[in-house]
């Protein structure tokens, strides 16, 4: 699994999980859902993620995220 996909599975899982969790458990976790939202706008106008640089250490690869 390449890098891109794994970014691209973590950031919706972490939506889909935080907009179910502030409708059933606490309004609050909508703060998470914003954080992430943040964070790929500001990976998309940067190009800098931090998440990339902790995959690179556990020896993943860049890849092709679509065909």
């Amino acid at each position: 699994m390449t890098i891109e996909k794994i970014i691209l599975l973590v950031a919706g899982t972490m939506v889909l999980g935080s907009s179910i969790l502030s409708v059933y458990h606490s309004p609050e976790w909508i703060y998470l859902t914003g954080f992430v939202g943040a964070n790929l706008l500001f990976a998309g106008i940067t190009g800098f993620c931090p998440m990339v640089k902790f995959l690179r250490k556990f020896g993943m690869k860049h890849g092709i995220a679509f065909k």
